[in-house]
């Protein structure tokens, strides 16, 4: 994972534990890696995951079983698209049309960039 400057590295983290639980890679009472195992599969120092495990706990969407692990809290899912979604609509979008009008793209444009883009996702799924 690039990490981006800006945006510290737990949050950036935690946003992608969050996008797996959005595209349903890991469900509702499902366990998720360890502490440990996320921090090797990110090389990143496991005190960094830890602190996202408890960010997300905090907002409910993952919880612990002591001895066990961490589980994706039930309900999460609806949580976190519901809080995703006002983030993007009250914080990303004014950006993003602002820049579209200085660059004077329109929804047409627009419109056929974003397909072309979710053509390369799916291929990169596949």
């Amino acid at each position: 994972m690039e990490y981006r400057e800006n945006r510290a590295i737990y949050l950036q983290i935690a946003d992608m534990l969050c996008e797996n639980i959005l595209r349903k890679r890991w469900r509702e009472g499902e366990r998720i890696p360890s502490i440990r195992e996320f921090a090797m599969a990110m090389e990143v120092n496991p005190n960094t995951v830890l602190r996202a495990y408890n960010y997300l706990q905090a907002g409910g969407v993952i919880h612990n079983k002591r001895g066990i692990g961490y589980f994706v809290q039930p309900g999460a899912r609806d949580r976190v698209l519901k809080l995703k979604r006002t983030d993007f609509i009250r914080n990303e979008l004014p950006y993003f049309f602002r820049t579209m009008d200085v660059l004077g793209i329109d929804f047409d444009e627009l419109k056929r960039l974003y397909e072309e883009q979710r053509g390369r996702c799916d291929e990169e799924k596949q």
